[in-house]
């Protein structure tokens, strides 16, 4: 456990953003599975928004997203085919 303010308010601060980055996390693996599983046009536009948005933000890295999008986009192209 931490003793000085500092560390008390640092450890808080972790907590708070840890929970955050999870949920982001868990809403992004949602939405993926989601599309993956109807594989529609508009479903694909919702999940790159939210791939995009936590780009933005600590929760996920930029080329993670950019990756995932991109393999997406290819699922929802073949299967237009």
């Amino acid at each position: 456990m931490a003793n000085h303010k500092s560390s008390v308010k640092r450890a808080k601060q972790e907590k708070t953003r840890r929970m955050t980055n999870k949920t982001k996390t868990a809403k992004s693996r949602t939405a993926v599975k989601a599309l993956r599983a109807a594989v529609t046009k508009g479903d694909l536009a919702t999940a790159q928004s939210l791939l995009a948005k936590l780009a933005k933000s600590p929760a996920m890295k930029k080329q993670t997203a950019a990756r995932k999008t991109s393999r997406l986009t290819k699922l929802v192209a073949g299967m237009n085919k």
